[in-house]
């Protein structure tokens, strides 16, 4: 499937090792799908000097297609250190690197402790507070908590995306009520444990709405053929936005245009310029 408009994809890992000695390919497909700008993400102090690396690696042979994040995912909480911020803070210097995250909370597996969570998201938040770039959110089974931080902070971070958002009614409205925005993936194509998300997409404005794979991760179920292979990419992405446009009862081409617009604007990207738009830090 080709997407009918250039689409960008605000979450792909592609650090995976799934993708390793793949990536030119996988990015190839992804300009054939149509998918002409990937934010890879960052996960940990490592990954994310790995995402900016791939950037940097690939700046030539895709101009103006990716860009990255830096931060520490709540499973990497209890890895963080003295040095973890001064090193996101070098990341973070890039061109490339457009986002503060993944970061968040995460009391579903609890990879980390629950305070470790809560300090290292914390931390993130006061760092987007100081250098006044977006937030890139994770969240699982811990929207009450995670809601009660943001709350305490709205007023000092500029924008933030609850990214692979899979959550209830409640949550969606507390989060749209702090003006964030709201990253899909493929969770959305699976009429199965997809079937709450699915009834809330209508009531996603569409200046907050933005997609995404999440790749290698959340294939969508709705590809036909089915590929061999359980991996997801960003090839993949034209899937997602074609399900979103079905619940929405709008058309894929304006869906395209009108996430497009929001991503861009949303991790401050001029359309086809390397480099992105100079933000003011937030008050």
């Amino acid at each position: 499937m080709i997407a009918p408009h250039p689409l960008v994809d605000i979450g792909l890992n592609l650090s995976s090792k799934q993708f390793h000695g793949d990536q030119s390919t996988v990015l190839e497909r992804a300009l054939t799908a149509g998918v002409d700008t990937c934010i890879l993400t960052g996960t940990s102090e490592s990954t994310s000097a790995e995402v900016l690396a791939l950037c940097q690696q690939f700046a030539d042979k895709f101009p103006s297609m990716l860009y990255c994040t830096a931060g520490v995912h709540p499973h990497e909480a209890r890895h963080w250190t003295a040095h973890t911020r001064a090193a996101l803070e070098t990341c973070l210097t890039a061109p490339q690197t457009v986002a503060i995250g993944e970061c968040g909370l995460d009391f579903n597996r609890d990879f980390s402790p629950r305070d470790a969570q809560q300090q290292v998201f914390e931390a993130q938040l006061e760092l987007a507070s100081a250098i006044g770039k977006p937030l890139f959110m994770h969240e699982r089974d811990a929207h009450q908590r995670q809601h009660e931080i943001l709350k305490c902070y709205r007023d000092n971070f500029d924008r933030g995306v609850i990214h692979c958002f899979t959550g209830e009614r409640q949550a969606l409205f507390n989060y749209l009520d702090l003006d964030l925005h709201i990253g899909i993936t493929g969770w959305v194509c699976d009429e199965r444990r997809g079937a709450e998300l699915r009834e809330l997409i209508p009531e996603i404005p569409l200046n907050r709405l933005m997609i995404e794979t999440d790749a290698p991760y959340l294939i969508p179920r709705t590809i036909r053929p089915r590929p061999k292979s359980r991996r997801n990419e960003p090839a993949f992405l034209p899937w997602v936005l074609t399900t979103i446009a079905e619940l929405r009862h709008e058309s894929p081409a304006d869906l395209a245009k009108a996430t497009r617009k929001t991503s861009l604007e949303f991790f401050g990207i001029l359309a086809n310029s390397p480099t992105p738009q100079t933000q003011e830090p937030a008050a």
